[in-house]
């Protein structure tokens, strides 16, 4: 396939929480940011994909335009993944981990979808063995730094139909008060998000293993501390991380250290398609099993569920439990309770919506 053209849109649609939108981020979080990659190929099909864009779209979006589109237009792709692997190279002076990837996720993405597209075929056909018809997800709620806010939503949360939670929520009585609504049969992990110590982290972990949580998930900071993770394994309570390492190496690396029982990519982050797919090998190499970092509602949503629809080794996905003011695509339509149809069209079956790219992209 020769590319023609390459389209980069930011794409910020408002959304509600049920809270004050603070605690997750640097700054109060109000809106979903979608880093869009649009890619036409000389026979007029289109591709499209998403690079993580979460405060951080006008970066990737610059690296898109400036390094990576001068470079694919024109170009002739016969193996998507090795160009990923050559672009990879040619983009390594300028960190291999964090704006760079995410760039190159978002063109990875859209060149599978264009992939599939040109082969008529959904694009987990391509991807794997598996043929799954649906896929279950969690309600993974923000951080509401308030035991009646967080209680209320997970209800909330649990009246929509999912049958899972997963927490952001940092200290105990908090993580307490949302068990304390959902009963004691509704699995809930948590995830601090790097906010603990090591020995925070294991002092917690007795308190947390009577609250009954799933998993503890990025514990402590920095992240990428294998050897910390690792002492923190085999204390009783299963530990999650990935979302914050990038390209199959970081993952080969964290579990020959045997940092985790869950390994946790995220596919707008870790190298696209290409490089998820070089993890799950190595996951189930090692035993491990894929929890995806997925809090999505564009190409990436679907890139996920394809995946997960393709690889054994993917249990269960992450749905971000917040309302946004628009739905850039048809999301809603695949959900029926806390489970998500794969649609079955050619490539990822993401199409957006041509109002609200026009009415939500940021000029």
């Amino acid at each position: 396939m020769k590319i023609r053209s390459i389209q980069t849109t930011i794409i910020e649609i408002p959304f509600i929480d049920g809270g004050k939108g603070e605690g997750l981020t640097p700054t109060a979080w109000r809106t979903l940011e979608t880093v869009l990659v649009r890619i036409e190929d000389e026979d007029g099909f289109i591709g499209w994909g998403e690079g993580f864009g979460y405060f951080t779209a006008d970066a990737t979006k610059a690296i898109i335009e400036r390094m990576i589109a001068p470079l694919l237009i024109g170009e002739v792709i016969d193996d998507v993944a090795t160009w990923n692997d050559k672009t990879q190279r040619r983009l390594a002076l300028f960190g291999r981990y964090g704006i760079t990837i995410f760039a190159i996720s978002g063109i990875d993405i859209a060149l599978w979808d264009l992939k599939a597209k040109r082969e008529g075929k959904p694009l987990f056909h391509l991807l794997g063995q598996q043929r799954k018809t649906s896929v279950p997800y969690y309600a993974s709620l923000v951080r509401y730094g308030d035991e009646s806010i967080a209680a209320r939503v997970s209800g909330e949360a649990l009246a929509c139909g999912f049958k899972e939670l997963k927490l952001h929520e940092i200290t105990l009585p908090e993580i307490a008060a949302c068990r304390d609504a959902a009963g004691p049969d509704i699995p809930i992990s948590v995830d601090v998000n790097c906010n603990w110590s090591e020995t925070f982290a294991r002092d917690s972990i007795d308190q947390l293993i009577d609250l009954r949580t799933s998993w503890l998930e990025e514990p402590i900071f920095p992240p990428e501390d294998f050897a910390a993770l690792k002492r923190l394994r085999g204390s009783g309570l299963a530990i999650a991380a990935g979302e914050n390492w990038a390209t199959s190496v970081q993952f080969q690396a964290a579990l020959d250290a045997k940092s985790v029982d869950f390994a946790q990519p995220s596919v707008t982050k870790v190298g696209g398609v290409t490089e998820f797919l070089k993890i799950a090998e190595i996951s189930a190499h090692a035993g491990i099993e894929l929890l995806p970092h997925c809090p999505y509602f564009g190409p990436g949503f679907y890139a996920s569920l394809h995946l997960a629809a393709a690889l054994p080794q993917v249990r269960q996905l992450e749905y971000l439990f917040v309302t946004p003011e628009a739905w850039l695509s048809d999301i809603k339509s695949l959900q029926a309770g806390g489970d998500f149809t794969i649609p079955q069209v050619p490539g990822s079956g993401f199409e957006p919506s041509p109002e609200v790219l026009s009415r939500y992209a940021r000029a």
